[in-house]
């Protein structure tokens, strides 16, 4: 059995993506949902998928080792960020190096880095004229989008596409490939 974790810091639209996915696979359960945010639509989202989702604030993720505990004590194969907008700490790093994966909505390194997430990236990607965007999907280091690419993928961005049009596109970019990438980084273990 493989156990994976999820932290998500919104609505959790991937999130319910990957728990869809996995429910065809029963070797393979999504062990929690974590999030930073009291009042995250992902929560709602976890009650109606019959996931266990939990919250934590800023101290028990940077001052103690509560996140930690709770991470050991599900003893996950991979920790998959699906839309989590903090620095992973770094005491979570050093205990699981290469079980943490992240997906971003450009392709890297370009639009990537702290404040660098959601519409803000689809907007530079606009201003500046792009005429592609994509996902990366990478493994978590100590520095903001910097780990080491696992996969990315395309799409074409036309002159007449408004930000949400490119939101759009990288979103069903997301959908395709984040949870065939997760469920091959777990039969590679």
């Amino acid at each position: 059995m493989k156990n994976i974790v999820l932290f998500a810091s919104g609505s959790g639209s991937n999130v319910e993506n990957i728990v869809q996915y996995f429910r065809k696979r029963p070797n393979i359960t999504i062990a929690m949902v974590l999030t930073n945010k009291s009042d995250a639509k992902v929560l709602d989202r976890c009650n109606r998928l019959k996931i266990n989702g939990l919250y934590f604030n800023k101290h028990a993720f940077y001052q103690t080792d509560c996140v930690l505990n709770l991470l050991k004590s599900s003893k996950p194969d991979l920790i998959v960020l699906a839309g989590f907008l903090l620095k992973i700490p770094k005491n979570i790093i050093r205990n699981f190096p290469n079980k943490i994966i992240n997906i971003h909505p450009a392709l890297l390194p370009k639009y990537g880095g702290k404040g660098m997430y959601g519409m803000r990236v689809h907007e530079a990607i606009k201003a500046n004229n792009e005429t592609e965007t994509g996902i990366t999907i990478h493994y978590v280091n100590e520095n903001y989008d910097e780990g080491a690419l696992i996969h990315q993928a395309r799409t074409i961005i036309s002159p007449d596409d408004n930000v949400a049009a490119i939101a759009q596109k990288v979103h069903e970019l997301e959908y395709d490939h984040f949870p065939e990438i997760i469920d091959t980084l777990l039969a590679g273990q």
